[in-house]
């Protein structure tokens, strides 16, 4: 690939566009709004002026009700030799080319599983798709040339190829994504109208539950327009076990002590279903999850004092493979949780102890 157009220069499409370009290819930028394809030119993601011919990929990152409109536009110009689209939802906009009466075979529907809370140009990075899944959904219509293009593509932003039928890449989005960020959400709405008091005592946990729910409402709204059914689907099932576990926590108030029991046993059952579910959450790079265990350390809210704990880390010969940061309410301090091989806990808690951190037990 020497040549792309990459069609809507938000937080995807701008991200992409960086990746081509610190890779040699010749970027070309186009948006609805002419200063936001500014921006991204201005980040290095390429040129806002238009080709002087047909380019060798267009990127289509439209939100997902305009990815076909924006598709069929771009193909009856003749923008390109191929064409692929990177909206979160893919069963919709093909069905809606096909009503279209379009040629397909230089068409393929993609989806790169990487994202942030931000969105827009100036969010954007060119390492946001590293080592994440970038899902294709081609056909039997669909021309080796175009498919080669978008492995092209994906390896130029250090992507994951993952292959998937367009419907089932739907339903599972909805399952692992979508669901979940309204979940998020309607924990996070709790929190709007609650006492000064009680939010104060936010920890971990609960900035674990909401970071999504951070998310720009006006895409989700595109999101969730594109793949409402599943979605809600899925959200009956969640409302059908919140129902369950309602009545569980009733009873545990009863003073029946079978129906104290009767709550008990709905209660273990939620969570134990809660906690056969997490375990199947791929671990690190998509291999299968591991457990750790956790060095807690003690840390000032100062410059260098992660870069000093990793350094330490490194001199003890224990690699770090994860981080959780614990904030501590109303001080100037920390929990750093490191998370290591067991075998190398005993090894990094004397390492850390003999360099003065404070190890929480």
């Amino acid at each position: 690939m020497r040549t792309a157009l990459v069609i809507g220069t938000g937080l995807i499409g701008t991200s992409a566009a960086l990746a081509l370009a610190q890779r040699g290819v010749a970027v070309h930028l186009t948006d609805h709004d002419p200063e936001q394809a500014r921006t991204a030119a201005a980040l290095g993601a390429g040129t806002d002026e238009a080709p002087e011919g047909p380019v060798d990929l267009a990127i289509v990152a439209a939100p997902p009700a305009h990815v076909a409109a924006t598709l069929a536009d771009a193909m009856r110009r003749g923008l390109a030799r191929g064409y692929l689209d990177v909206a979160s939802v893919k069963g919709g906009p093909r069905r809606e080319l096909e009503e279209l009466g379009l040629d397909l075979s230089s068409y393929i529907g993609t989806h790169p599983m990487s994202g942030r809370e931000k969105s827009g140009p100036l969010a954007a990075t060119g390492d946001l798709f590293e080592g994440r899944p970038w899902v294709l959904t081609p056909t039997r219509d669909t021309d080796t040339e175009v498919l080669n293009l978008a492995l092209e593509l994906v390896s130029h932003c250090r992507a994951v190829p993952v292959v998937m039928d367009a419907d089932a890449h739907d339903r599972a989005v909805a399952l692992v994504s979508h669901m979940p960020h309204l979940v998020s959400s309607l924990v996070a709405a709790r929190l709007q109208h609650a006492e000064e008091s009680a939010v104060r005592l936010c920890g971990q946990g609960i900035r674990d539950v909401t970071r999504i729910a951070a998310s720009d409402p006006r895409m989700w709204i595109d999101i969730l327009s594109a793949n409402p059914g599943p979605v809600a689907d899925l959200l009956a099932d969640v409302s059908a076990d919140l129902d369950e576990t309602v009545q569980a926590l009733r009873s545990l108030q009863a003073s029946d002590e079978a129906k104290r029991r009767e709550g008990v046993t709905g209660i273990e059952d939620v969570l134990r279903r809660g906690n056969a579910g997490q375990i199947r959450v791929p671990g690190k790079h998509g291999s299968a999850p591991r457990s750790y265990e956790v060095v807690a350390v003690l840390i000032d809210d100062q410059p260098g004092q992660l870069a000093r704990i990793f350094a330490d880390a490194g001199a003890a010969g224990v690699n770090i493979e994860d981080i959780r940061i614990e904030h501590a309410t109303g001080q100037q301090a920390g929990l750093v949780q490191l998370m290591v091989e067991p075998k190398a806990a005993v090894v990094l808690t004397g390492a850390l102890r003999e360099r003065g951190w404070a190890i929480r037990q």
